[in-house]
């Protein structure tokens, strides 16, 4: 079976968000989500809920829950088995805030741009 890549976006100034974010976590929200990463490597566009939700538009969320804790990690899928890793947020709503997904989609463009 082939895995796919997992990436981190990288902007202009080569500043990684979601690496930023990861650490930035506690050690075990921060190791679940290391490890629910390596699953999506794994399974790519075949991981379903509850780990992984489309959110619409090609932007998809790897969902991850310690306690009552909710992490939210956005990335979209590229060419050549590559999953592009956006933004990474805590949850405190029922819904992915719009600003979140409105995000992840600035970033794929911008990845699109400069990636040609």
């Amino acid at each position: 079976m082939t895995h796919f890549t997992v990436e981190f976006y990288e902007d202009e100034w080569n500043h990684k968000p979601v690496e930023e974010f990861l650490a930035g976590l506690d050690f075990k929200m921060r190791a679940k989500l290391l490890g629910l990463l390596q699953i999506l490597q794994e399974k790519g566009n075949k991981l379903r809920e509850p780990y992984s939700k489309c959110l619409g538009d090609g932007i998809f969320e790897i969902r991850c829950k310690v306690g009552t804790d909710l992490t939210r990690v956005l990335y979209f899928f590229y060419c050549d088995k590559k999953i592009i890793l956006t933004n990474g947020f805590v949850k405190k709503t029922q819904r992915t805030p719009a600003r979140e997904i409105r995000l992840a989609k600035r970033r794929r463009k911008d990845y699109l741009e400069r990636t040609g």
